[in-house]
């Protein structure tokens, strides 16, 4: 990774704060319509973090999530907060990020799935992602509701169960964008 020292993995737990802010700091230079829920969606699971001495350059993290289909509740390894620093791209630093959180997913849960920027669609598709081809809901205290403008930029991984291929995938709500 050019200088940059291995990937470090911990729990949102076992982050200081310094290490926090870094996080959202640097998710919001990369993201240029970040919010704060949008950080706090990054919150509460495992975190793969890239510094380059003292300067966070890369970040990811998996947080526990449950998407629904065909009946089914997928305990689901959900990927949130995927950022490089623009000046450390195409350096394998997003690589190795996913690696270690594709690791999580595929030793923890059924599944692993996340919502792709129009930027990171080919990224994704190239490290076995697939994209999602059905219809997306999400599980509000009102009832499920419909998310047409999400269903194209849904991607899975395959963890312990079979890859849904059909049909709807609903997420669980929270604050925010829900996907």
């Amino acid at each position: 990774m050019n200088g940059t020292r291995a990937v470090r993995v911990a729990h949102t737990a076992q982050l200081v704060a310094a290490e926090l802010a870094a996080i959202r700091a640097l998710l919001y230079d990369v993201f240029d319509d970040m919010t704060e829920d949008d950080y706090e969606h990054a919150l509460g699971g495992m975190h793969a973090l890239a510094w380059d001495g003292a300067e966070l350059v890369g970040h990811g993290s998996v947080v526990m999530r449950r998407l629904l289909h065909d009946g089914r509740a997928l305990r689901t390894g959900y990927v949130e907060g995927v950022a490089v620093r623009a000046d450390r791209r195409r350096r394998g630093i997003g690589g190795a990020l996913m690696a270690d959180l594709e690791s999580v997913i595929v030793g923890a849960y059924d599944i692993g799935a996340l919502g792709a920027t129009d930027e990171a669609v080919e990224f994704y598709a190239d490290r076995g992602w697939q994209p999602w081809s059905g219809t997306a809901s999400v599980v509000t205290p009102g009832g499920t509701v419909r998310e047409p403008d999400v269903e194209d930029c849904i991607f899975l991984l395959s963890g312990a169960a079979d890859l849904p291929t059909a049909g709807d995938l609903a997420c669980d709500w929270r604050g925010g964008d829900a996907w």
